[in-house]
C-alpha cells in the first residue's frame, strides 16, 4: 500500500513539473499580427529576469525554442523566456520599415515590446532585468529593439545579425529580397553616423543604452562579416566606448574577443570557419546579462 502510494504520488509530481512553451493569445496591441510563446519553468525566481528569445528567418518560435539550450538554464535560473513569432516576409523580422524604427511606432517590434509589458505584469518580473537575443533575422532584430527601445532592455546578444537601421527602407528584409546591399555589408557609414541612426528612434532619450554582444562568422556569405564590424562602430559610439583589445579564444579556440573599454558594456565575437550558422556561447552570454 506504502509503495502504491508512492507511486501515485510520484505520477502526480511529474504531471506537476512539466513547464512547457505554450502560446498566449491576448497579450496586447499588436500591430503586425506576430505571435507569442513563452516558457515559464517549474520553479521561477522571485523577480525574474525575462529575456525574448528571436527566431531566424524562416523559423518558429518551436524551433527556436529547441535550438538553443536556453529553456534548460531557465529551468536551472528561474528566469522566464518570450519566443516571439512572426508568420510574415518569409517568417523574417521588420527591420525595414519605420515602424519598428521608432520608439512606440508600431511594427514587430512594439508588438514584442508588449509581449514583455504582459509578462512583467503577469508574473511580477524585474523590469530592469529584460534581455534579448536572436540569430540572423532574430540578430537584426535583437539590435533594433536595443536601438528603439532602450527604456526596455538592459542588454542584448545579436548573432548573425546587422546594424541598426541598416535594412532602413528596403522593400523587405528577407535573403530573398532584391536589395542585399545592407546584409552584404556594402552601406557605408561613419560610427557616428551609424549611432545617430539608434539615437534619432528616440529622440530626446537620455538614459542608459542596452549593453551588447556582437557575434557573427568570419565565413558568412549570407550575412557579411562587414556588419558586424558596422554595429560595434554603432554600439560603440552609442555607448561612448572604444575598441580596447583583442582576445584570442574566448570562448573557444576559433573565436577571437573584440574588447571595448572595460568590457562591461560590449564586446564582440569573430568565429574563425564558422559561416551563417547560430554559435553564441548562452553561458558567457547569461554571464554578461548578469544572470
Amino acid at each position: 500500500m506504502l509503495l502504491h502510494s508512492l507511486f501515485i504520488f510520484a505520477c502526480s509530481m511529474a504531471l506537476a513539473l512539466g513547464a512547457s512553451l505554450q502560446q498566449v493569445p491576448n497579450f496586447g496591441s499588436n500591430p503586425s499580427n506576430i505571435r507569442m510563446y513563452i516558457y515559464v519553468p517549474d520553479r521561477v525566481a522571485a523577480n525574474p529576469a525575462v529575456i525574448v528569445a528571436l527566431h531566424p528567418c524562416g523559423g518558429t518560435a518551436s524551433q527556436w525554442y529547441s535550438g538553443t539550450s536556453l529553456p534548460s538554464y531557465a529551468d536551472q535560473n528561474g528566469f522566464i523566456l518570450i519566443y516571439p513569432e512572426t508568420p510574415n516576409m518569409s517568417n523574417c523580422w521588420d527591420v525595414n520599415n519605420a515602424a519598428s524604427l521608432t520608439h512606440r511606432g508600431g511594427g514587430d517590434a512594439l508588438g514584442i515590446v508588449n509581449m514583455v509589458t504582459y509578462t512583467l505584469q503577469k508574473y511580477t518580473a524585474n523590469p530592469a532585468r529584460v534581455f534579448v537575443m536572436g540569430f540572423s533575422s532574430g540578430g537584426m532584430m535583437t539590435n533594433v529593439l536595443a536601438g528603439s527601445y532602450p527604456d526596455v532592455f538592459a542588454a542584448g546578444s545579436a548573432n548573425s545579425g546587422t546594424a541598426f537601421a541598416c535594412f532602413a527602407g528596403s522593400a523587405s528584409a528577407t535573403p530573398a529580397g532584391p536589395n542585399q546591399t545592407c546584409a552584404q555589408g556594402q552601406i557605408q557609414h561613419s560610427s557616428t553616423e551609424w549611432g545617430s541612426f539608434v539615437r534619432n528612434s528616440y529622440p530626446g532619450y537620455a538614459g542608459r543604452r542596452p549593453r551588447m554582444l556582437i557575434w557573427h562568422g568570419l565565413d558568412d556569405t549570407l550575412v557579411r562579416p562587414e556588419c558586424a564590424k558596422q554595429a560595434l562602430a554603432q554600439w560603440g559610439d552609442v555607448l561612448g566606448v572604444s575598441f580596447n583589445r583583442n582576445v584570442a579564444g574566448v570562448p573557444s579556440s576559433q573565436f577571437t574577443q573584440m574588447v571595448y573599454g572595460d568590457g562591461s558594456q560590449l564586446q564582440g565575437f569573430f568565429a574563425q570557419g564558422v559561416g551563417h550558422a547560430p554559435m553564441a556561447d548562452v553561458g558567457l552570454m547569461l554571464k554578461f546579462f548578469g544572470i
